[in-house]
């Protein structure tokens, strides 16, 4: 289980707020790194998502030193990482948040399942599986299904 993730944002507090909105929980700054913000859903399984300044790296310490932050001015906008996760708002909350944002949203069938591409900032990608459509993904996801999923699917 993913319990939390982070990404990376030209307004961290207020991408924050955005998806504090969609998981139904609060914000507050992430001390680890200033200028950061998280989301956290207070849900019971600790779900939460680290919003840190766009060009934000995390790079290995040396030794028995912890991760380190370094600031990357030659970055991309864009990259592989995303995310599905699930909301308890339902799929017309997710259009209208996106709306009134300006952020791209866009209701996709991945084949298996349904998810509702929301573009943070219009750059980062998460899949929201809104409670409408949420049993599709979970019934896929499930052991039986994936085994079969994936031993149709290899070359």
């Amino acid at each position: 289980m993913i319990h939390h993730i982070s990404i990376a944002a030209n307004n961290p507090r207020h991408v924050a707020e955005v998806l504090a909105k969609l998981l139904g929980g609060k914000i507050a700054p992430f001390p680890s790194h200033p200028g950061s913000y998280v989301a956290v859903a207070l849900d019971e399984q600790g779900t939460l998502i680290e919003v840190y300044p766009l060009g934000t790296e995390l790079i290995p310490g040396d030794g028995e030193q912890q991760v380190q932050f370094r600031k990357n001015n030659n970055y991309s906008q864009f990259n592989a990482v995303h995310a599905a996760v699930s909301v308890s708002v339902s799929e017309k909350e997710i259009e209208e948040i996106a709306a009134s944002e300006g952020w791209r949203v866009l209701h996709c069938n991945r084949g298996q399942f349904e998810v509702i591409e929301f573009w943070i900032e219009n750059h980062l990608m998460i899949e929201l599986l809104s409670p409408e459509i949420v049993s599709q993904y979970i019934n896929f996801v499930q052991k039986k299904n994936l085994e079969k999923f994936f031993t149709t699917s290899v070359a």
